[in-house]
C-alpha cells in the first residue's frame, strides 16, 4: 500500500442565492446578504410558505446549447456551471494532468425532482397512453451531474454520486478526500448541487411543518438560533471544489488555497427526520473528524455550522460543540451561512466547504445574519457571529452538515 497522500483544494466554483460565481457569493456572504425571496417558478399562492432562495437573474441559455441544456434537470446545470468554475480556477485543464487520474464525486439529496414533477404532470393530463420524454430517466437520476461533468471534461478516475440528504455533497467531499489520499486519484472534482424549489419540494417539505412560513418577511425568515426560528428556508444551488494530491498540485504550479486534513461521519440511530434532542451523534461525528484530521479542539477557529433554523436541530448541534470543544467553545467563531444562502439541502456542504475556504482566504468570518433575539436554552457566552462579519485569521475551519435519516458529516481545512 503506498503512503497516505495530503489533499489539498486547487479550484472553487459555485451558484447560489446570492450570487452566480464564487466570488459574487463571497461578496453576498460577507455583506450579510439574504437571498429569500417570493417564489417566481411557480404560483404558490396556495401553498402554506411562499419564499425560498432561488437563484436569480439565470438561464440555461447564457450557459449551455439549447440542446444540450434540455437534456439536463436544472440540479445537473448547476453542477456543471459551479464545476466548471472550479476546474478553470485550478487550471485542470491546462495541460499537464492525466485525465485517467482525474475523479469525479458528486452530492445531491433528491436529484432531478423538477424533471420527475414535470413528467408525472404531463401524464397525468394525457389519456393514460405512456408518452415520456426519452431522457426522462437521464435527467432525473441522481447520478446524471456527475456523470455530465466526466463526460464534457473527459475525467475518466473514481465516478459516482453520494446521497445522504441534507450531508449528501459533504459525504461526496471526504470521499474524494478518500481516495486521492490512498492514491486511487490525483484530482477529483467535489461538491453538491439541488434545485428542489418545486411545487413537490415546498409542498412536501411544508406538509412536514420543516420550513418557515414568515411569508410576510422573507428576508428575515432563515434566523439560525433565534429564539423566534420556525423552521428552514429552501434553497438552491451548487458549490465545487476541486481536490488534489498536494504533489501533483506543487508539480504542476496550482494555487492552493488550503489543505482538507480530515473529516469524520456518524449516524444519529434515533429519528428519521428529528435530530437526536442530546447532539450524541453530532458529538460522536465531531469527535472522529478532530481524531482523523489529528488535530487537538483548540486548533479550530471557525465552524460553518448545519444551523438550519429550525427550532430542534440549531440548539441540538451547538449542544454537542460544546461538549466536545469545553472551554474553547467559547473562543471559536460560529456562524450559520444558510441564514443567507437557506438551505441547500444536499447541495449544503458543497456552498458551505466554499464559505469556509473563503473565509480562511479572506480572514474574514461570514455572520449568521437575522439573529435579533437570542434564545434562552443556547449558551449567550458563544460567539454565533450576529449579523456582521468579523475579521479573523482562520487557519482551521470546519464544516457540519446533518440530514435526514440521522446522517452526521463535518470536514476540516487547514491553511497551509
Amino acid at each position: 500500500m503506498s503512503a497516505i497522500r495530503r489533499v489539498v483544494v486547487t479550484g472553487l466554483g459555485a451558484i447560489t442565492p446570492l450570487g452566480n460565481t464564487a466570488p459574487a457569493y463571497w461578496e453576498g456572504l460577507k455583506s450579510g446578504v439574504s437571498g429569500a425571496a417570493p417564489i417566481t417558478r411557480f404560483d404558490a399562492a396556495k401553498f402554506k410558505t411562499h419564499f425560498a432562495c432561488e437563484i436569480k437573474n439565470y438561464s440555461p441559455d447564457d450557459y449551455f446549447d439549447r440542446k444540450e441544456g434540455r437534456k439536463m434537470d436544472p440540479f445537473t446545470q448547476f453542477a456543471v456551471i459551479a464545476a466548471d468554475e472550479a476546474i478553470a480556477d485550478a487550471g485542470l485543464l491546462n495541460g499537464g494532468v492525466d485525465r485517467d487520474r482525474v475523479g469525479v464525486i458528486w452530492g445531491s439529496g433528491i436529484g432531478g425532482l423538477r424533471t420527475f414533477h414535470e413528467e408525472s404532470v404531463q401524464f397525468g393530463r394525457s389519456d393514460g397512453t405512456p408518452r415520456y420524454n426519452p431522457f426522462f430517466i437521464p435527467k432525473m437520476i441522481s447520478d446524471s451531474a456527475s456523470g455530465n461533468i466526466s463526460i464534457k471534461n473527459r475525467f475518466r478516475g473514481p465516478n459516482f454520486i453520494t446521497t445522504s440528504a441534507c450531508a449528501s455533497s459533504s459525504d461526496a467531499i471526504f470521499m474524494a478526500y478518500n481516495a486521492i489520499r490512498l492514491g486511487m486519484a490525483d484530482a477529483i472534482v467535489t461538491g453538491g448541487s439541488e434545485a428542489a424549489i418545486t411545487e413537490p419540494g415546498v409542498g412536501g417539505f411544508t406538509a412536514m411543518k420543516a420550513m418557515s412560513e414568515r411569508n410576510d418577511d422573507p428576508a428575515g425568515a432563515s434566523r439560525p438560533y433565534d429564539r423566534d426560528r420556525d423552521g428552514f428556508v429552501l434553497g438552491e444551488g451548487s458549490g465545487a471544489l476541486v481536490l488534489e494530491d498536494y504533489e501533483h498540485a506543487k508539480a504542476r504550479g496550482a494555487k492552493i488555497y488550503a489543505e482538507l486534513i480530515g473529516g469524520g461521519m456518524s449516524s444519529d440511530a434515533y429519528h428519521i427526520t428529528a435530530p437526536d434532542p442530546t447532539g450524541g451523534g453530532v458529538t460522536l461525528m465531531l469527535r472522529n473528524a478532530l481524531r482523523d484530521a489529528g488535530i487537538g479542539p483548540g486548533e479550530v477557529d471557525y465552524i460553518n455550522t448545519h444551523g438550519t433554523s429550525t427550532p430542534l436541530g440549531d440548539g441540538a448541534e451547538l449542544k454537542a460543540i460544546e461538549e466536545v470543544f469545553g472551554e474553547h467553545a467559547l473562543q471559536l467563531n460560529i456562524s450559520s451561512t444558510k441564514s443567507m444562502t437557506g438551505h441547500l439541502l444536499g447541495g449544503a456542504g458543497g456552498v458551505e466547504a466554499v464559505a469556509c475556504l473563503l473565509a480562511m482566504q479572506h480572514g474574514l468570518v461570514p455572520p449568521t445574519i437575522n439573529f435579533h433575539t437570542p434564545d434562552p436554552t443556547i449558551n449567550p457566552a458563544l460567539n454565533l457571529t450576529p449579523n456582521v462579519a468579523q475579521a479573523r485569521d482562520v487557519r482551521v475551519a470546519m464544516s457540519n452538515t446533518f440530514g435526514f435519516g440521522g446522517h452526521n458529516t463535518a470536514v476540516i481545512f487547514r491553511k497551509i
